[in-house]
């Protein structure tokens, strides 16, 4: 436990820093040697990666069509009432968030218009490992779905056998998506960012991954011929707000529910009082030992951080100063700290809000910004598969209204062409 008004600013920076990423400049370069393979050799370098680093040798890269059609037919009922059920939340709130066109005369003959359109092509990545994620693929599919991107593609890892989990199968057809690629890793944001014989090129990239993945969804993004992507991400993380009303078994298993993700991922508990922080530990070493993924979420907690501050505006700072993938509040009317909390990816508020609500099934988007990037990036949503685009009409009128200002500002600026397109349609000559 640490006791934050005690700290030094250094030693405050210190509690809150982020697990440590891997060596950058090694994984630059591994990244940086895997895009450029894909991008000479195409589909054969694929094949070669995919067997390298997952251990099969693909005949061929797409997933035959009729493995989707059947995948409703190897899941239960109830996995696939669960995915029903989170697959119709999760369009009706992205379906809300759809954006209005503006159409404005900004002087008598001026008019302004803002539009908005899908994305055309886009490339959604689904993480493989030790579970499927079908919940990923919704995230993702149900969104592009409601954008109106005319194509959808999907890259997934397979199993040792070559295949894909129904669950994800399932998940993908609801969504619409009928190209899916049995393909990981870099190799994967290799193809869809550049292309191959047998994967058309995309316009955005979608989706959570490893540190190789999200290295080459930087590295494309930042190239003519490569790709635009969703956001920067880093290991999956939770802050969690409570007071001395907080029930400390519920705080404990939102904690746990991040740290199980990865043995990089961090839970931080931020409380006023010492003797909640105290049973939230003992509880964590209870639920600990009731976990499948015991190992992984014990590692993590091994950046856990325990802060305890002299009263609930403090836990404010120190959330805002950590800016959290996931902000979890359990606190005496937890809706009132809404306007004082800046930065986090996605926000639950009340103890029955638990984490994996917006996860799974509540309708949020669970791919959210992670090691900060919350300060300055948004939670994925509709307008992250749009573009928008401005339109402008101008009658006579409309020109000498404002033709005197655009020409004194383009002389201002020395663009005399800028200057003469707009006197030679006033006055009629090259003047």
């Amino acid at each position: 436990m640490q006791d934050w008004a005690i700290l030094s600013d250094s030693q405050k920076q210190q509690i809150l820093s982020r697990p440590a990423q891997a060596d950058n400049d090694k994984l630059r370069k591994i990244v940086s040697d895997i895009l450029q393979q894909v991008k000479e050799h195409g589909d054969d370098a694929v094949k070669e990666l995919t067997e390298q680093f997952d251990g099969i040798r693909l005949a061929t890269l797409r997933l035959d069509n009729q493995n989707l059609i059947n995948a409703s037919k190897e899941i239960t009922d109830k996995v696939r009432s669960a995915i029903d059920l989170a697959y119709a939340n999760i369009k009706a709130f992205h379906k809300a968030q759809y954006p209005s066109d503006v159409k404005i005369e900004t002087q008598p003959g001026v008019l302004c218009e803002l539009k908005h359109a899908a994305i055309d092509s886009v490339g959604l990545y689904i993480p493989g490992g030790s579970a499927p994620l079908p919940s990923t693929v919704l995230m993702l599919g149900a969104t592009a779905q409601v954008a109106g991107c005319s194509r959808k593609i999907l890259c997934t890892p397979p199993d040792a056998s070559g295949k894909i989990a129904a669950e994800i199968r399932y998940a993908a057809q609801l969504c619409g998506i009928d190209e899916v690629y049995l393909i990981g890793g870099a190799q994967a944001i290799a193809a869809m960012a550049y292309g191959t014989a047998s994967i058309a090129k995309v316009d955005k990239i979608f989706g959570p991954g490893n540190s190789f993945v999200t290295e080459a969804k930087q590295q494309v993004s930042t190239q003519a011929d490569g790709a635009a992507i969703d956001m920067p991400a880093g290991p999956s993380e939770v802050l969690v707000i409570a007071d001395e009303a907080a029930e400390p078994s519920f705080v404990a298993s939102d904690l746990l529910s991040q740290a199980e993700h990865g043995a990089d991922s961090q839970a931080v508990l931020v409380s006023n009082s010492q003797s909640l922080i105290e049973a939230v530990q003992l509880a964590v070493e209870q639920q600990l030992q009731q976990l499948s993924r015991k190992d992984i979420a014990e590692k993590a907690m091994q950046h856990g951080r325990y802060i305890l501050t002299t009263d609930v505006d403090q836990s404010v700072l120190v959330s805002n100063q950590y800016a959290p993938e996931h902000l979890i509040v359990q606190v005496e009317n937890p809706r009132d700290l809404l306007p004082k909390l800046k930065y986090a990816g996605s926000i639950f508020v009340g103890k029955w809000s638990p984490e994996s609500a917006g996860d799974y099934a509540s309708g949020t988007n669970h791919v959210l910004p992670t090691y900060g990037y919350s300060r300055n990036y948004s939670s994925l949503g509709l307008a992250d598969f749009m573009r928008r685009f401005t339109v402008q009409e101008l009658s006579y009128q409309g020109l000498s209204n404002i033709g005197n200002a655009i020409m004194v500002l383009a002389e201002a600026e020395g663009l005399d062409a800028h200057k003469r397109a707009v006197s030679i349609r006033l006055q009629g000559d090259d003047a």
